[in-house]
């Protein structure tokens, strides 16, 4: 039996928000999605406690109840004569808070980026990293350092990584539409082969310089990393990151409605192609501005999306403002294990979301074979 259809004129169902049905997520993806006042609640409360041990924890340790002093000190919270060291002061408010900072802004705009990319491109493994964006960001700010063409500082590195951020996803776009329509498969292969011949050219760079401590820095900086930022520098990561989460977290219906298929929302009223140019060039002045400021960080897009669906359903209502949180909590815990593993060797961030990525990604591909497999059976 089949079920009754609306009449003619009725409204669309909606969802317990008051969106209509086409305006929802495809079915499935939302599997009692938890309470979003509560999550986020949860995610902030742990923001604030990852960013007090992200200034307690390095190779120094610094006690917590000095933590809490210094940064209320500084604020001019507390008038009382400090019981710390200068040289303690110095470790938590001028070398460990720009990095924490750096750390919440980089993971809420990488979890951002890769929220927004999978919706637009209808691709569950869609990321930066994946896409050839962060290779386009990398090679246009290391041709910047290499060639010495750093003429306005930070302001220029920043200008060729977005540059060849957006260079990067242009051609992997216009690659998997070349002769027919977009699928998974043509997008994902398209970008693994820009990435790749991007990475080469920017090894050639590597190579070919002949300042052996300048092609070291680079080689470091190419791993992903947010030490040596400061107060002065971090203007520039920040702005990019709340500019581009005050224009995307408005977005969440047209996210929506992407994933609904482009039929649908054309009829709904959006424009695709040219909603998914303005995006795509928002997303890459976010990721090349980042990818300046911390080099290359992989799989933070990746990851931080499908864990929050797991959480809260698919609804990019509630996908969106949970994986900024989460990636923020994520990336600064990742900054403290970089520090204090090997301490005081430090190990690159970009190591580690590599470590914890990489097997992510196997999961999600088995996953989604088991999926294709089993709606084939059926």
């Amino acid at each position: 039996m089949t079920a009754p259809r609306p009449a003619a004129g009725a409204p669309a169902a909606a969802d317990p928000d008051g969106a209509p049905a086409a305006e929802r997520p495809p079915a499935g993806t939302d599997r009692r999605p938890a309470a979003l006042a509560v999550v986020l609640g949860v995610l902030a409360v742990a923001l604030l406690l990852s960013a007090a041990a992200g200034l307690a924890l390095g190779s120094v340790r610094v006690p917590p109840g000095q933590v809490w002093g210094i940064v209320a000190h500084a604020l001019g919270a507390d008038r009382s004569p400090p019981d710390w060291s200068r040289a303690r002061e110095t470790i938590v408010l001028d070398v460990r808070a720009p990095r924490v900072l750096l750390g919440a802004l980089a993971g809420a705009g990488l979890a951002a980026v890769g929220t927004a990319l999978q919706a637009l491109v209808r691709n569950p493994l869609a990321e930066p990293y994946l896409l050839g964006v962060s290779s386009g960001a990398s090679l246009g700010a290391v041709a910047v350092i290499v060639f010495g063409a750093a003429l306005s500082g930070r302001l220029s590195l920043s200008a060729a990584a977005f540059a060849g951020a957006l260079g990067a996803l242009l051609l992997v776009y216009t690659t998997a539409r070349a002769g027919g329509r977009i699928t998974s498969a043509r997008l994902v292969l398209s970008g693994v082969a820009v990435a790749a011949v991007l990475t080469a050219v920017l090894d050639l760079l590597l190579l070919t310089t002949g300042r052996g401590n300048e092609a070291r820095a680079v080689l470091a900086w190419t791993l992903g990393g947010l030490g040596g930022v400061t107060w002065d520098t971090l203007w520039l990561p920040g702005a990019a990151v709340l500019l581009g989460l005050a224009v995307l977290l408005p977005q969440a219906r047209n996210l929506n409605l992407l994933l609904a298929g482009e039929e649908a929302a054309a009829t709904m009223g959006l424009d695709v192609a040219r909603y998914r140019a303005r995006m795509f060039v928002l997303l890459s002045l976010v990721t090349g501005v980042l990818v300046a400021a911390a080099g290359p960080i992989g799989f933070v897009g990746l990851m931080l999306p499908h864990v929050v669906r797991l959480v809260v359903g698919g609804d990019h209502r509630r996908v969106l403002p949970t994986a900024v949180l989460g990636g923020a909590v994520f990336l600064v815990w990742a900054d403290i294990a970089a520090r204090v593993v090997a301490a005081p060797v430090e190990i690159p961030v970009g190591v580690l979301t590599a470590l914890c990525g990489g097997p992510f990604f196997l999961w999600l591909m088995r996953r989604d074979a088991r999926r294709a497999a089993g709606r084939g059976a059926s």
